[in-house]
């Protein structure tokens, strides 16, 4: 089945006092391209993470957030530098005897210094949590992403399958118009023939070799043939298990390259007109295949 390459998952994962969310986005892109953001604890598993990813996804830009939550217990991550406060309150008394001042030093003339209080160290094994929990998560949003990503993709499916079988109507139209022509082209460049040549100089032979060498350029049997070889190659892309959206992407530039000739070779308003509806939805089915993993 097809999966389209924009969606959105969430996970979550809680223990021993941490929540850690998982959010992960995708959208359009011809390569894989992997941004991550992650608290300071777990920066090292960045490129950890990003291979998690790479064994679940093929194709898209995708966004990595991890947010980690504590609980009461858990939340002050500050301490108090004493060295530094009692150093802060001797230059303070010192300043206040040489400018001669007598009012009583305050809480918040400490608090005017940016180091007063220090982050403490990260515990060995809350990091080892945060990182258990970020994975779970990660493996939770990844499945949602998907789950999101396939369903889309079945909308897909289903529109471009309505849209080649377009294209097939379209053909199968074309066709049967060409072979009808073909009696009347001949006869019209016959007579065109006949009028170009007087009776003295006029080649029955030679003049239906050219008809024959005109009628064969206008002949869009091999077109046809291939085009519906495309078409069918696409269908069948569709129901494979695996990322077809470069294949895909091919295969349309190919249904594009045969419906240019086609409308060309056919020389005639009514097929052109066919042509140019076949194109439209050649169009459609391009846009949709942007967004095919």
């Amino acid at each position: 089945m097809i999966t389209s390459m924009t969606g959105f998952g969430r996970g979550e994962s809680s223990s021993n006092g941490f929540s850690v969310t998982v959010e992960i986005k995708t959208l359009n892109s011809r390569y894989l391209d992997i941004s991550v953001r992650t608290p300071q604890s777990i920066l090292d598993k960045e490129l950890v993470l990003k291979e998690v990813i790479q064994k679940r996804l093929s194709r898209g830009k995708v966004s990595l957030m991890v947010n980690v939550e504590k609980s009461a217990s858990k939340q002050t991550d500050l301490k108090l530098n004493s060295e530094i406060v009692a150093g802060y309150k001797d230059i303070l008394n010192q300043l206040k005897e040489v400018a001669e001042i007598t009012e009583p030093i305050m809480l918040r003339d400490i608090l005017q210094f940016n180091n007063v209080f220090e982050s403490k160290k990260e515990d060995p094994k809350d990091v080892e949590t945060i990182w258990e929990c970020t994975q779970k998560a990660l493996e939770a949003a990844i499945d949602n992403l998907n789950r999101m990503r396939d369903k889309e993709g079945a909308e897909l499916k289903t529109d471009l399958i309505h849209q080649i079988n377009g294209i097939s109507d379209m053909l199968e139209t074309v066709t049967k118009l060409s072979e009808q022509r073909a009696p009347e082209v001949r006869e019209r460049l016959h007579s065109r023939i006949k009028k170009m040549v007087s009776e003295d100089t006029f080649d029955p032979e030679r003049m239906e070799m050219e008809i024959a060498l005109l009628v064969d350029k206008m002949d869009i049997n091999e077109e046809v043939i291939r085009l519906q070889s495309h078409l069918k190659f696409f269908i069948e892309a569709l129901e494979a298990d695996e990322p077809v959206g470069r294949r895909l992407n091919f295969l349309c530039q190919e249904i594009n390259r045969e419906l240019n000739t086609i409308g060309s070779k056919a020389s005639d308003s009514k097929i052109a007109h066919h042509i140019v509806l076949g194109k439209e939805k050649l169009e459609q089915i391009r846009e949709q295949v942007q967004n095919i993993e």
